[in-house]
C-alpha cells in the first residue's frame, strides 16, 4: 500500500488509529482456518494487509469505508479472528478493519429484555455483564471467549444451546451497519415487522463482504431458574445403526415439542476419544441439558427419558453432560496436531430427518478412503423439528508437504458426500474461502447468481472483503 494512502488516513483518522505496525500487521494475516495455520506453521509466505484500522466508533468506520470506496481500496473487516473458513485473507493492498477497539456496551434494557453492543464486543463479555442481572442472551458458541457479537452476526453462528434458545438470527433484535457507500443503517425497530423482506439478512451470514457490522441489539433471556443433565446410550448392530437410533430418538423428542437446550449424540468413536470412561462398546451417546422454569424441566426429563427408552436407548451416567459442560470450550491448538504429523479440522452439516443418516454413513466412509485417515467421526449439536446437524470430525496423519492436499480432499468428500446424499453443506461457520467451490450445492446456479446481483447492487466498486464467500461468474 502506498505510503501517501496511509498517511492521509492517518490525516482522516488520527494516526493512533491507523497502524503500520509489523507485530500488527502479523497478527492480522489469518484468522483460525486451519489451513491458514498450517501455511504459516511450515513457514510459508503469507500476505499481510497494508494497514491495520481500529475505529473507535461508526463514524469512523462511515468514514474510512467512503475513503475506500472513493479511492478503489479493499476492505477486510476482522472481529476477534475465531473465524474457521478462510473470511480473512489480507495482502498489502486491504485495509484491515479491526473493529476490536469497538467494544462498548451501549445499553441493557431490563424491560424490554434487550442488550445493544458495539459489534467488537467480546462475546462472553457480553453474557457476563447480561448475567449480572440475571439474563443470559442464549448464545454460547464455542468460540464464544474469542469471538465478537458482530462476527457472530456475520456468519450466521450458532451456539450450543441453540435447540431450545435458537441461532444467532432467533436472537438478534436489530443491527447496525455501515454499508459499502458508507450510510449507516439500523434494521429491525420492533419485534417482528413485514415492511418487505428483512434487511437485517442482507448482513447477517455476509461474512463482510456487504458492508460493516458495527452494533448488534439482541433480545435477551431471564436466566434459568432449574437445570437437570441427562444422558443414554445408544446399542445398534453397526455403528451406523447405533446413531440412527440416537438420532430417531431425538427426532421423536422435538417433534413432541420439548426443547432440550444441549442435544449432543456422539458416534462410538467420539464416545471413546471424549468419554472414554463413560464408553459402552461401540455405542452412540446421547447427552442433554434441559433448563427453564422448574416445573417444566422436571416434566420435560421424565417424558423425554419415556421416549428414549421407549425408542431403544438405556439410561446413561449424566456424569458425562457434567464432564463436557466443563470441558466444552477446551480444545488443542492446531499446531498441537502439527507436530505430531496429523491434520485435522471439523465440518457441520445439516439435513431432513429423512436423509441424516444416509449423510453420516456417506461421509464416514467416504472420508475412510484418504490415504492416511485415522479418525473420520461425527456427532450432532443443534436439532430442529425438520432435521438435524451433523459435526464430523477428521485427522490424517501425513507428511508435511501432503498435509494441505489431504486437508483438502477431506473437505471435499465431506461437501460432496454430504450434497449426493440431501444434506446442506454449511450450519453455522459460514463459508469463507473454503465453501466457495461448494455454495451451488445448497444455493443453487439461480441462487449463486443471485448472490452476485446482490453483492453487485450493495457493492457496486467491490471493495467489502473482496475473494470471499461470492462465487466469481463463470468464464
Amino acid at each position: 500500500m502506498l505510503d501517501s494512502t496511509i498517511d492521509t488516513l492517518r490525516d482522516l483518522l488520527g494516526t493512533d488509529v491507523v497502524s503500520t505496525d509489523a507485530e500488527v500487521l502479523a497478527s492480522r494475516r489469518r484468522d483460525y482456518w486451519a489451513a491458514s495455520a498450517l501455511r504459516e506453521w511450515r513457514g510459508d509466505t503469507m500476505g499481510e494487509p497494508g494497514c491495520v484500522v481500529r475505529p473507535r466508533g461508526p463514524e469512523q468506520v462511515q468514514d474510512l469505508v467512503r475513503f475506500c470506496g472513493a479511492n478503489r481500496i479493499a476492505l477486510m473487516p476482522f472481529g476477534l479472528g475465531s473465524g474457521v473458513c478462510g473470511g480473512v485473507l489480507p495482502t498489502d493492498d486491504v485495509v484491515l478493519l479491526d473493529m476490536s477497539s469497538m467494544s462498548r456496551t451501549r445499553e441493557i434494557d431490563e424491560h424490554d429484555l434487550l442488550a445493544t453492543f458495539d459489534a467488537g464486543k467480546n462475546g462472553l463479555e457480553a453474557e457476563e455483564e447480561v448475567a449480572e442481572r440475571g439474563f443470559t442472551i442464549g448464545h454460547w458458541p464455542q468460540s464464544i471467549a474469542v469471538s465478537s457479537v458482530g462476527g457472530w452476526v456475520s456468519t450466521r453462528a450458532s451456539g450450543q444451546f441453540s435447540t431450545a434458545y435458537g441461532n444467532v438470527e432467533d436472537i438478534v433484535y436489530s443491527i447496525e451497519a455501515v454499508l459499502p457507500d458508507g450510510e449507516l443503517v439500523h434494521l429491525g425497530k420492533a419485534p417482528r415487522a413485514a415492511a418487505g423482506p428483512d434487511l437485517r439478512h442482507v448482513v447477517m451470514g455476509a461474512e463482510g463482504t456487504m458492508g460493516v457490522v458495527t452494533g448488534v441489539t439482541f433480545s435477551l433471556r431471564r436466566a434459568p431458574e432449574s437445570r437437570r443433565l441427562t444422558a443414554f446410550h445408544a446399542r445398534g448392530a453397526t455403528p451406523t445403526d447405533s446413531m440412527a437410533l440416537g438420532i430417531e430418538a431425538q427426532r421423536r423428542i422435538v417433534q413432541s415439542d420439548w426443547r432440550p437446550p444441549v442435544m449432543r449424540l456422539y458416534d462410538g468413536s467420539e464416545v471413546a476419544r471424549n468419554f472414554p470412561e463413560h464408553r459402552s462398546g461401540d455405542d452412540a451417546a446421547l447427552l442433554m441439558v434441559h433448563e427453564g422454569p422448574a416445573g417444566r424441566v422436571d416434566a420435560e426429563v421424565a417424558d423425554v427419558t419415556r421416549i428414549a427408552t421407549e425408542t431403544g436407548l438405556t439410561v446413561a451416567d449424566a456424569g458425562m453432560v457434567e464432564q463436557w459442560l466443563e470441558s466444552r470450550n477446551h480444545v488443542p491448538t492446531w499446531t498441537d496436531f502439527f507436530e505430531r504429523g496429523a491434520v485435522v479440522d471439523t465440518i457441520e452439516i445439516s439435513a431432513p430427518w429423512s436423509r441424516i443418516v444416509d449423510v453420516y454413513a456417506a461421509v464416514v466412509a467416504s472420508l475412510g478412503q484418504v490415504e492416511g485417515i485415522v479418525n473420520a467421526s461425527a456427532h450432532s449439536s443443534h436439532v430442529y423439528r425438520s432435521g438435524i446437524n451433523l459435526y464430523f470430525s477428521f485427522a490424517v496423519l501425513a507428511e508435511v508437504a501432503d498435509m494441505e492436499d489431504r486437508y483438502f480432499e477431506c473437505w471435499h468428500r465431506t461437501m460432496e458426500a454430504t450434497a449426493a446424499n440431501g444434506g446442506g453443506i454449511a450450519h453455522h461457520h459460514g463459508s469463507g474461502r473454503l465453501r466457495i467451490p461448494y455454495l451451488h450445492h445448497d444455493l443453487g446456479a439461480g441462487g449463486v447468481e443471485l448472490l452476485r446481483t446482490l453483492k453487485g447492487a450493495v457493492d457496486p466498486a467491490g471493495i467489502m472483503n473482496p475473494g470471499n464467500l461470492i462465487p466469481p461468474p463463470p468464464r
